[in-house]
């Protein structure tokens, strides 16, 4: 194999295909509490209950009765509004959404109507016993500190994605640690601390960046193990793994992460084939690209790849002239018609001129019956 070919299939790019900025999309929930006299009510305890998945979610109102909770997973909600430990109000199978946060508002004079006449909060007490009222206080207090740690979770969550955005990875980590032990039952959290570890090992060298890349992959591991289910952490875990030169760990998690989200699998095979290649296994890695072309036809990088690697198994005749196995030319072609501006474009055009194959320049559009194509004589 000359030179040129063996630092072309060194430096094949990983996909990261769900990054910091992407992978861990959340949705948030907020909106108004009116009491039945028309005024905001301060202090209500807004419940979100996930449906579809366990997982319970508390926040209270403000001063002006308006409460926001984000860094969600997204899904289908139960949403109710509390008063001095009675429901007064909800809304079922509220379905998130990206973006702006989702507005459920909640009209207790309304709702009492609804009801045909509602109970006064002050009402609650009257009628306990002592031991009932001591069992009913205790309730409120661990409710206001469960909101109290809520807050400071959801707190620190939107911090440390702020500091995301702005790439300022310590403080991300920072952030996403106290959340982490604030909410340890949340993925998302993990996941995201994970990811901000990653990005900070990248501007350190040396033992600092070793040790940010362990953390990167216990945060992984955790994540992991709360949504087992979840390619992306899969896919960014291997990726980790990978920078530890743990290289079958990390072929092994970007197989499940194929496995779990097949309409990916042709990113995730291809980083499978970036992981081989990049440990010499260009065999292997060559088959890892055939996949993921076989799982997205119009991937172009994976088809200027398993060109490069078909490149390794060419030979040499009496006359000097390179002779590409059968394919080597038919992968350089697809990338350009796939990309024909593509930023590989002249290496795949080089490497068509280097075997002696002609190169296409003019390519039909999808649906339209194919024109002939012009070709360049190699040189």
């Amino acid at each position: 194999m000359s030179s040129t070919f063996r630092k072309l299939l060194l430096s094949v790019p990983a996909v990261a295909l769900f990054s910091v900025t992407c992978f861990a999309q959340t949705v948030a929930f907020e909106g108004d509490v009116k009491g039945e006299d028309g005024k905001p009510v301060q202090k209500a305890v807004i419940k979100i209950e996930r449906k579809d998945i366990k997982g319970n979610y508390k926040v209270n109102t403000d001063k002006k009765g308006h409460y926001f909770y984000g860094g969600l997973p997204n899904g289908t909600y139960k949403i109710s509004v509390e008063i001095e430990g009675k429901e007064r109000d909800m809304v079922d199978n509220v379905k998130s959404k990206f973006g702006d946060p989702t507005n459920v508002s909640f009209d207790l004079a309304q709702a009492a109507a609804r009801a045909g006449g509602g109970t006064p909060a002050k009402e609650v007490e009257r009628g306990m016993s002592e031991k009932d009222k001591a069992a009913y206080e205790k309730k409120k207090a661990d409710q206001e500190a469960a909101l109290k740690k809520n807050k400071e979770l959801n707190d620190a969550f939107n911090q440390g994605v702020d500091a995301q955005n702005n790439k300022q990875w310590d403080v991300a980590v920072t952030q996403f640690e106290k959340a982490s032990q604030l909410g340890a039952d949340q993925n998302v959290v993990w996941g995201r601390l994970a990811d901000s570890y990653t990005s900070l090992a990248g501007t350190k060298t040396g033992a600092d960046q070793e040790a940010a890349y362990g953390k990167a992959v216990a945060a992984y591991q955790k994540a992991i193990e709360l949504k087992p289910d979840a390619p992306e952490y899969h896919n960014n875990y291997a990726l980790a793994l990978a920078k530890q030169k743990k290289f079958d760990e990390a072929q092994a998690e970007l197989t499940k992460a194929a496995t779990l989200d097949p309409t990916q699998a042709g990113k995730y095979y291809y980083n499978l084939g970036a992981v081989l290649v990049n440990t010499g296994q260009t065999e292997a890695a060559g088959n890892a690209f055939k996949k993921a072309i076989e799982a997205d036809p119009n991937y172009a990088d994976a088809y200027l790849q398993f060109g490069i690697t078909l490149m390794g198994k060419a030979s040499v005749g009496k006359d000097g002239k390179m002779i590409p196995v059968a394919g080597t030319a038919e992968a350089f072609q697809k990338y350009l018609e796939l990309a024909p501006n593509g930023p590989q474009a002249e290496t795949a055009k080089a490497m068509l001129q280097s075997i002696g194959a002609s190169v296409e320049t003019n390519f039909s559009k999808p649906g339209e019956k194919k024109a002939t194509p012009t070709k360049k004589k190699s040189q």
